[in-house]
């Protein structure tokens, strides 16, 4: 991670002698699996008892409270460093409802960027599902709605995952399309369960393609925790998802994660492994850094040491909300991730932007 870090520093060092003469406006695309973020309403339809104050976690309001502080900490900070609003954009795994999520932005820490939410109730038997925050400033929707997965015979235990949520809209009068997955996990192990990931990557790749023959230049975000590494064959060969700029042509997907994840570098740890699970997936119409719209600049996993477990077994992982039955009083297993986009714009154009 200090390898990370360096980069960052020398990488934007650089930009900063490059843009001397330039002005921008940035923009940031984050995800963050929020790591069960449940209420404490039972909810008849779905598996939700274990987060109940009368089940097993002795789930109270107290908690509740605390773990949208902590999630709020952490998203009130992503990306500041390079634009003080954070994320423009925001996808979210493992919420229960958009109750939790309107709980969430009205957390005194963010609410002041006032941010909306799509969302659709999946048939997930843990009642968890995908979502979006934006910033209206920056993003306003146009369409959206929720692709299915039908999982194959015997790929999993559990007969429905999440569904995929889709989202049209105009970032900064630029549309794009917007892809939230949570993809089946590897419970059951990794072989077994991998069909199931297989195809939660040709639903949005079928989709993705569907797009791409109203709009070849479409710029498109696929982002999520996929249970896969950006080398998996979900990924790689499904989505056709390349690490490399230049070999992204022809419809591929440009997969920025795919270096740190060579490096050794993640986003979630099991077994004293990294894995990165969680990417933000590009398409093509980004790459290209001289036309008049947002294009791609940096990747970054949002890491800060207070986000790091300190003791136990799951030492130098990320510090999750719950130890078994136990609360822990961390923030999520998971790493946020984010994108850096960037837009020129005419020196002094605009007061509030400015070189950087």
């Amino acid at each position: 991670m200090k390898r990370l870090l360096t980069t960052l520093v020398f990488s934007l060092s650089a930009l900063l002698a490059y843009s001397q003469k330039q002005d921008y406006k940035t923009v940031v695309i984050s995800f963050y699996n929020l790591e069960n973020l449940y209420d404490t309403v039972n909810n008849p339809n779905v598996n939700d008892e274990e987060f109940l104050p009368s089940g097993p976690r002795n789930y109270s309001g107290a908690i509740y409270k605390d773990k949208l502080n902590k999630l709020s900490t952490v998203i009130s900070q992503i990306g500041t460093e390079i634009n003080p609003d954070g994320p423009a954009i925001l996808g979210v795994a493992e919420v229960e409802n958009d109750t939790v999520l309107k709980d969430l932005t009205r957390n005194p820490l963010i609410a002041k960027r006032n941010y909306q939410i799509v969302h659709y109730d999946s048939r997930d038997i843990r009642g968890v599902d995908v979502g979006l925050l934006y910033n209206p400033r920056y993003f306003t929707v146009e369409a959206s709605n929720k692709l299915f997965v039908k999982l194959p015979a015997g790929a999993k235990d559990a007969y429905y995952t999440r569904d995929i949520l889709w989202v049209k809209g105009k970032l900064n009068g630029e549309t794009i399309h917007i892809y939230v997955n949570h993809w089946p996990s590897r419970s059951g192990g990794e072989e077994r369960s991998r069909p199931g990931r297989e195809a939660a990557a040709r639903v949005a790749r079928q989709h993705i393609d569907s797009i791409f023959g109203q709009e070849p230049n479409a710029k498109i975000v696929l982002m999520g925790d996929l249970n896969d590494d950006p080398v998996s064959p979900s990924v790689a060969s499904v989505l056709n998802a390349r690490g490399k700029e230049k070999e992204v042509k022809n419809g591929a997907l440009f997969n920025p994660w795919t270096s740190l994840y060579r490096k050794g570098i993640g986003t979630l740890a099991y077994q004293d492994a990294w894995g990165l699970f969680d990417q933000i997936i590009i398409s093509e119409a980004w790459l290209n850094k001289d036309q008049s719209g947002f294009f791609y600049y940096q990747p970054h996993i949002f890491r800060r040491e207070y986000m790091v477990e300190n003791k136990g077994r799951y030492k130098d992982y990320p510090m999750r909300t719950w130890d078994g039955n136990s609360y822990r009083g961390g923030y999520s297993d998971h790493f946020p991730t984010y994108i850096i986009f960037l837009k020129k714009v005419a020196a002094n154009a605009d007061p509030a932007k400015k070189a950087f």
